[in-house]
């Protein structure tokens, strides 16, 4: 960590097929063992599966819509008080965001009973799109619990 300044951010470069940032984030979370050309390959199957599902055929924005559906916007953080320990409701910054949404879209997707991880992921991203699903239930507990300890956001730092 330095001390004279702020490190930059530094963003991916563009996925080559879609020429999306966000598809190109979302494969580097995915990776497992720095097996890119594998994730892209899940990524862009589980793709092709929901453009065969999609309405109007648009797959960029419908993965795009399913990202800013599962973001959450609230969470809790424990604060200690004296001798207690409060859950205190905080927002998240938009980067904490996409990458929790990204976190669970990707683990619930692991969770499926579907053959393949594309189909998997094929079948997390059209839940999200449809706002049902694990990762939109992970999202509403989430704002849940935010909301039922509301009473202790004076104690925010």
């Amino acid at each position: 960590m330095p001390r004279r300044r702020e490190v930059a951010k530094r963003e991916p470069l563009q996925d080559p097929k879609y020429k999306s940032v966000l598809v190109a984030k979302f494969v580097n979370s995915m990776m497992y063992g720095g097996k890119k050309s594998t994730a892209e390959s899940i990524m862009y199957r589980a793709l092709a599966t929901m453009q065969e599902k999609a309405p109007n055929g648009d797959v960029l924005n419908m993965f795009t819509t399913a990202i800013n559906n599962a973001k959450p916007l609230l969470q809790v953080k424990s604060r200690r008080v004296g001798g207690a320990t409060y859950q205190v409701p905080v927002e998240i910054a938009p980067a904490t965001r996409t990458a929790l949404a990204f976190r669970w879209i990707i683990e619930f997707s692991r969770k499926r009973g579907e053959k393949s991880m594309a189909q998997r992921l094929a079948a997390e991203l059209i839940d999200c799109f449809n706002n049902t699903g694990s990762t939109i239930k992970r999202r509403e507990d989430t704002h849940k619990m935010a909301e039922a300890n509301r009473a202790f956001a004076h104690f925010r730092f």
